[in-house]
């Protein structure tokens, strides 16, 4: 946003305040000021010249040759095309050397045979305007012309310093984004007076007001004020000036006035051709579907049901809080104007400035939730400017005041003793109360210490508990201002978490070898991933105001949030992996004090290609993330869960493949690990071109934290070597593997320090509901070099323990 010190000068005395010390105390009680820069810097160099004479060229019609008093030596002849320029008139005169915007040197020339030593400026070649049809004929100064010789911008009073602030420093100040709101800080800075500004409306008609009615919430309060005899044309050169000075393009007294107005007070306004209008009055309401519209720049805009309209007949006249129809907007000839002051929901004029990507002055303001008295201002300010401008201007109706709203004005109790604790420094309680009243936040002093007022213009998003006001007098009284003192404390080593050594040591497994992508997303969830996920009929906590209208919703768990990620990333990589470690929200668990209970988890999704027909039985994603999960939960010292196949499956899991894991056999389920239910998968858009392997993995880390931890213990080298043993069982095919995993560890009698599945085969040749799963075993001694005999043994026992559990070892 910019800020011209000229236009604070209206506001506040600045005597004795340099550019520089000005920006400076912003910076370190209100706002961040990004730059500093002087106003059109080039109109120092541009003169006022006089014209004494003009002449025709003796070589082109449309050309004259003129002489022309800069207040220096001899008047400079300067060969001109405009058909304005005559005797008699002050002209702003570059000479040669002087550069113009663009980066135009003027230089001595030779125009058709005639020499010419500077030129006449015309107002777009100063770049103040758009009008180029005829040289700027300088306007008097106090009935006085403009002196002769002098710098432009000393002669006409245009010198100025523009501040730049950055504007995300005043998101949570809707009353700075006016010049009147930053010369209140400036006035309390410097501990001056604010000057008066007449807000009142000037008298008014009697007759019926304009009718309004407001049919959607997100309007809170519309003022239409009528107003007669009012004349278009050019603004005057203070006012241009200073809309020229914040970057503003003068275009007509009417737009220059509104943007005025909305720049002084921060309340954009509009104003209508009351003669375009419907004789049944304005409506605001939300728009249809398949509506559309033209704005003010010309575009044709399709809109959606969720936008706001201002509205006259059914027709659109203008995008609320953003910008003007086309069919109403004010003409040369308009005499009769609808001046529109209104407040907006923010959410809504946010979203459909967005979704246009129209973003305009007046957005930019209503998205920051302004103060709902300020239109009266605004409206009763516009009226006051214009009646000074024509005195004949007349308000025939009563205003139009339609809307539910009230004053957010407030009081918030501020202890002295607490803001003495917070800032470090012992101010008195008249400092306190001399600092919250250059603040215009009116204090009365209460048991402990003050009773302070707070008005609308900051009660809307900003002042709302003590600490704010702690803040307001911090910054005033200047953090720089607060005495250095020594931390005192005793070192200690901080407690030892236990929660966040398990969650470190699953980030740096699952980041590191694992290769997982971690991710922090939302807790808020879009209606569209809760219907994906199943959910829509769950328990949600509900967010009282949500980021978007469509994402209200607190997430139960966190895995469709991982969900909702998967198809963007798989249209840029072939392989998927990530993970997150959150909580979800469980309402119907709230506890004595109505919140509800967390649930903490750690969720995994892999996407990637389907497998090539005739993979490895284990090539599947199910088995690659079991092992990743495996392997996390041993690098958090704890064992492998036992993991089966008797749990129902959860919501997202694939009905048939799934395994839960558990740290008991009859202990609750910790986690699942699964294929992606095929449904699910297709609702979250991997499917067609996106077809994808898709396995997901949740572990409870509350369960994790209690499980038993893997006992830490010292393992010697192995003295003697390996005997490697490929054994095949046939099994029926309900049998889990499990069971065959455990038969040979019997088998074994603690001999098998590795089990590997490598082969998985079912057939004609084994018959129906039979399996073949194929192991490598790994079998060693602590005691002695194993044989091929040993080998034999081992084979004979698990023969036996195969046939006590239904299976056979395949020769």
């Amino acid at each position: 946003m910019f800020v011209s010190m000229k236009w604070l000068a209206r506001h506040v005395d600045l005597d004795g305040i340099t550019p520089e010390e000005l920006a400076d105390n912003l910076t370190l009680s209100t706002c961040e000021v990004e730059g500093l820069e002087p106003f059109a810097p080039h109109l120092s160099k541009v003169t006022v010249g006089h014209v004494l004479e003009r002449e025709q060229h003796p070589d082109a019609d449309k050309l004259g040759v003129c002489k022309v008093d800069v207040g220096a030596g001899e008047p400079l002849q300067i060969v001109c095309g405009a058909p304005n320029v005559g005797p008699g008139q002050r002209v702003a005169v570059a000479t040669v050397g002087t550069v113009l915007p663009g980066d135009f040197k003027i230089k001595k020339s030779k125009i058709r045979g005639v020499e010419s030593f500077g030129m006449i400026c015309s107002v777009r070649e100063l770049d103040l305007g758009d009008e180029h049809d005829g040289i700027w004929v300088l306007p008097e100064s106090d009935g006085a012309p403009a002196p002769i010789g002098a710098p432009l911008a000393e002669a006409l009073d245009m010198a100025d310093w523009v501040i730049e602030i950055d504007n995300k420093s005043l998101t949570h100040r809707p009353d700075l984004w006016g010049h009147r709101g930053i010369a209140r800080e400036v006035a309390a800075i410097f501990e001056r007076e604010l000057k008066p500004l007449d807000l009142s409306l000037p008298a008014l008609g009697g007759g019926a007001p304009f009718p309004v009615a407001v049919e959607d919430a997100a309007c809170t309060r519309y003022l239409g004020l009528a107003i007669d005899g009012a004349r278009n044309g050019m603004a005057p050169d203070w006012m241009r000036a200073l809309l020229l000075a914040v970057g503003q393009r003068p275009i007509d007294l009417l737009v220059d006035l509104s943007n005025f107005v909305m720049l002084d007070l921060g309340q954009p306004n509009h104003a209508f051709d009351r003669g375009a209008l419907d004789e049944g009055g304005i409506v605001v309401r939300k728009a249809k579907a398949g509506e559309s519209m033209t704005t003010l720049d010309g575009e044709a805009r399709r809109l959606e049901e969720t936008d706001l309209l201002i509205t006259s007949g059914d027709a659109a006249v203008a995008l609320a809080g953003i910008m003007g129809g086309e069919g109403s907007k004010v003409q040369a000839s308009t005499g009769q104007l609808l001046l529109e002051c209104a407040t907006f929901d923010p959410t809504t004029v946010r979203r459909t400035s967005s979704r246009l990507a129209l973003r305009t002055d007046s957005s930019s303001r209503f998205e920051k939730t302004l103060d709902p008295t300020l239109p009266a201002l605004a409206a009763a300010h516009f009226a006051r400017l214009l009646q000074e401008l024509q005195p004949d201007v007349t308000f025939p109706l009563v205003l139009s005041d339609a809307g539910e709203w009230s004053d957010p004005a407030t009081s918030i109790h501020v202890r002295t003793d607490v803001v003495r604790r917070d800032l470090g420094v012992d101010l008195d309680d008249a400092v306190i109360e001399g600092i919250l009243g250059r603040l215009e936040l009116t204090p009365t002093a209460a048991s402990g210490g003050f009773d302070v007022a707070i008005p609308s213009a900051r009660a809307t998003k900003d002042l709302e508990i003590e600490r704010d006001l702690v803040e307001e007098i911090g910054r005033i009284h200047r953090y720089g201002s607060v005495p250095e003192a020594p931390l005192v404390a005793a070192i200690e080593p901080p407690p030892f978490e236990p929660r966040r050594a398990l969650v470190r040591a699953l980030e740096d497994r699952l980041s590191g070898a694992s290769g997982f992508h971690q991710v922090i997303s939302y807790s808020f969830q879009a209606d569209a991933t809760v219907a994906a996920a199943k959910g829509a009929d769950g328990a949600f906590v509900a967010a009282r105001n949500p980021v978007a209208p469509d994402q209200a919703r607190i997430r139960r768990d966190v895995l469709p949030s991982l969900l909702a990620l998967l198809e963007p990333a798989r249209r840029q990589r072939a392989e998927v992996q990530i993970y997150e470690i959150g909580k979800g929200y469980r309402p119907e668990d709230a506890g004595e004090d109505g919140a509800p209970r967390e649930v903490h988890q750690l969720a995994l999704a892999l996407a990637r290609p389907r497998p090539a027909e005739g993979a490895r039985f284990d090539a599947g994603a199910l088995f690659h993330l079991r092992a990743v999960v495996d392997d996390a939960i041993a690098a958090a010292g704890v064992p492998a869960p036992c993991w089966s196949a008797d749990a129902a499956p959860a919501a997202l899991s694939h009905p048939k493949k799934q395994l839960t894991g558990r740290w008991s056999e009859d202990g609750a389920p910790a986690g699942f690990v699964s294929d992606l239910d095929p449904e699910v998968r297709v609702a979250f858009g991997l499917s067609g071109e996106l077809d994808s392997d898709v396995a997901v993995a949740v572990i409870d880390l509350d369960a994790l934290l209690a499980a038993p931890p893997a006992a830490a213990a010292y393992s010697p080298l192995a003295k003697y070597p390996s005997v490697k043993v490929d054994v095949a069982c046939e099994a029926p095919a309900e049998l889990p593997a499990a069971e065959l995993h455990a038969a040979i560890d019997q088998a074994a009698k603690g001999a098998a320090v590795d089990i590997e599945l490598f082969d998985v085969f079912r057939g004609e040749a084994l018959g129906e509901g039979r399996k073949s799963l194929a192991y490598h075993v790994t079998l060693q001694s602590v005691n002695k070099t194993l044989t091929d005999k040993d080998a034999q043994k081992f084979l004979g026992r698990l023969e036996r323990v195969l046939e006590q559990r239904g299976a056979a070892l395949r020769k």
